[in-house]
């Protein structure tokens, strides 16, 4: 049976004659587009020009959206009214999406396919609650879980898949430092008023303690790791994690602390013979843990129905009643959006959000994406699949104390997941003198 068009340039991407043609028609379409509007908007002007030159830059170098979007990506000020609350990180995964699902490097690797396949079967077994509960943010949060993960699967394959891994995540750390800054300065100036509690970042950041803690958490693992083929400095990434930990002391995040902590061990105890890792480290994981877990028992010690231990589990009760009313396909997608239901919240635990939404079917749904994409992951070549199994990993712990599905805080892991599966694939299309410095063994070299 014949491709059609449109399944040919998802498995092939963008010829290069077609290329041309493309930026033909952008150009006319553009200039009599910025043409009409700059004698009544000179913003939509400028912006008209600036979108105009980064679609050319997409045809010259398809990975040059995703690449530049990256910073963007930790911005979670959201946008848009409560039917399609969204953040700016998911506007900007979204143009980075189409830029490389039609420019990106084909063919996919294996592990890439395997994950992309596990995201489409999750989003096939959440369908049921879409066709249950017809409203408009069920459909616009099912939507928004595909572009999630496996819209960020395919932009960070298009960045690693380039040869870009080191400047698309270079980006993304930069944005990190810029985070851990102004927060360590915000708990400095609080400290010394008296105030020692979790930090809040207003604007520009608009960022509360959890979404702070997450993402220091994802670039403090990304610096602790730092593959080979990043080629980055050592001792700047010891200082740039250092910074990190600081920053995510700092937001108090417990459910970062633990979901770091988890990570750093699994990184910590793999063998890696391109690298020597201290075990010294576990030491600080330990000590973090136990911290963490008396925090917990102090509170529910305590006795105060109001503290957030005892919160979670009165919302816990809550989203299990929602369940119970409709076991097998959930009550829908974001139905705290809705009228109705008294209740108003996010369950902050990723299990009982999926079996309140799209209940048992659902769940499956999820825990079998999470299980396949991690089995994928593992068995590649380590420098490659260490960090991109630590940061999904990671994502699903920070899941089991607080809300999983928020913008970057889903994005990020499977974007960095993307970029080591595309780098791995780049890797193997260098010459042979650069090939032979990588892995001989038939399970290594599989991509």
């Amino acid at each position: 049976m014949t491709a059609t068009p449109a399944l040919h340039i998802l498995r092939t991407g963008v010829r290069r004659p077609n290329r041309r043609f493309l930026l033909g028609v952008a150009i006319v379409l553009v200039g009599g587009f910025v043409a009409l509007l700059s004698a009544t908007n000179p913003f939509l002007t400028l912006a008209g020009g600036i979108i105009a030159v980064v679609f050319g830059l997409s045809l010259r170098q398809p990975a040059a959206l995703p690449i530049l979007v990256m910073p963007a990506l930790l911005i979670v000020t959201r946008i848009g009214g409560d039917s399609t609350n969204l953040s700016v990180s998911d506007f900007a995964l979204f143009l980075a999406f189409w830029a490389a699902l039609l420019f990106g490097t084909r063919p996919f690797s294996t592990p890439m396919r395997t994950a992309l396949w596990a995201s489409a079967g999750y989003q096939a077994l959440t369908l049921f609650t879409i066709v249950a509960n017809p409203y408009l943010a069920n459909m616009v949060e099912w939507w928004h879980a595909w572009i999630l993960v496996g819209g960020a699967l395919l932009v960070g394959w298009a960045i690693g898949a380039s040869g870009s891994a080191r400047l698309g995540l270079g980006l993304l750390i930069a944005a990190a430092v810029t985070i851990a800054v102004a927060t360590c300065v915000q708990w400095t100036i609080s400290a010394a008023t008296g105030y020692f509690g979790p930090v809040f970042l207003g604007a520009p950041f608009s960022m509360q303690k959890n979404a702070v803690g997450s993402i220091l958490a994802f670039a403090a693992i990304i610096v602790y790791t730092r593959p080979r083929w990043l080629r980055w400095n050592d001792l700047l990434c010891l200082v740039l994690f250092g910074l990190f930990v600081a920053g995510i002391l700092a937001s108090q995040s417990r459910q970062a602390i633990i979901g770091l902590a988890v990570a750093v061990a699994v990184v910590a105890l793999r063998p890696d013979p391109h690298r020597h890792r201290s075990k010294f480290v576990l030491v600080a994981v330990v000590i973090g843990a136990v911290v963490v877990a008396s925090l917990v028992r102090d509170q529910l010690d305590s006795g105060n129905q109001f503290n957030s231990a005892y919160q979670r589990l009165t919302w816990f009760s809550q989203s299990l009643v929602i369940w119970q009313k409709y076991p097998a396909f959930g009550a829908g997608l974001r139905w705290w959006y809705t009228d109705r239901f008294v209740e108003k919240f996010q369950p902050p635990n990723a299990e009982f959000e999926m079996l309140s939404s799209a209940g048992l079917v659902g769940l499956i749904g999820f825990l079998l994406m999470f299980l396949v994409i991690l089995v994928a992951l593992w068995r590649i070549d380590s420098r490659f699949g260490t960090l991109a199994f630590v940061m999904v990993l990671m994502r699903f712990v920070q899941g089991q104390f607080d809300l999983f599905w928020v913008a970057a805080q889903v994005s990020i892991p499977f974007i960095v997941a993307g970029v080591c599966l595309g780098a791995q694939a780049h890797a193997w299309r260098q010459p042979p003198d650069e090939v032979r410095r990588l892995p001989t063994t038939r399970r290594e070299a599989r991509v």
